[in-house]
């Protein structure tokens, strides 16, 4: 939800061309590949020195033009390969006459912070940190009607004691929130029940466990 709300930000400029990598567990090679494809780039490479080039080339066209590419790296706490980790350290190395030709967003849960940590020099490429820390009650309560507005529901069809229920089981982490209301409001759907409530709470709960 973060890197979306993101990307919509960025999406009304057209100042910027933005390209999201939605599974980053992939292999260096791969990887950059996907880079590609999410800028739109249709060019055959063999190679990842090729590779390198067509970027390259799609950077200094996007500066030519106004715009500066952003590459936002969602769920990047899945990466596995160390050395998908080096390649996206050696990505900032695009520069010109020491302009960035290129922002990478790494979006992740709490265990990104450690794998960014384990590699010293991407550590220290790091320029801004921000870690989101769990919602309180009341601002989980806040969240989820403000969910229910954005798909278009006035109403806050979420007993008291159902949200009650929710914070309490997910600790206020927005993405375990997220999957708990929205498993709660399709079954909800199937029992064509009116309101949530904590009992469906509970149930959706422990069916899960």
């Amino acid at each position: 939800m973060l890197s979306r709300s993101f990307i919509q930000d960025l999406a009304g400029n057209d100042k910027h061309e933005i390209g999201i990598i939605a599974n980053p567990s992939l292999g260096p090679f791969d990887f950059l590949k996907e880079i590609l494809y999410q800028l739109g780039i249709d060019k055959k490479a063999d190679s990842k020195v090729e590779l390198l080039h067509v970027l390259n080339d799609e950077l200094l066209n996007n500066m030519n033009n106004g715009k500066h590419t952003t590459i936002i790296i969602d769920e990047a706490q899945t990466i596995e390969d160390i050395h998908t980790l080096e390649e996206i350290r050696l990505l900032l190395n695009f520069q010109l006459n020491d302009r960035f030709l290129l922002t990478l967003v790494l979006i992740g849960q709490s265990e990104l912070k450690e794998k960014i940590a384990s590699i010293k020099q991407l550590d220290q490429r790091i320029s801004i940190r921000y870690h989101l820390k769990p919602l309180s009650p009341d601002d989980t309560e806040s969240y989820i009607v403000f969910r229910l507005k954005k798909a278009g529901l006035q109403k806050n069809i979420f007993e008291k004691e159902a949200i009650e229920k929710i914070y309490e089981h997910t600790k206020g982490v927005p993405r375990i929130i997220n999957t708990l209301c929205d498993l709660s409001l399709l079954v909800g759907f199937g029992s064509k029940a009116q309101v949530i409530d904590s009992k469906l709470v509970q149930k959706v709960i422990a069916d899960a466990q």
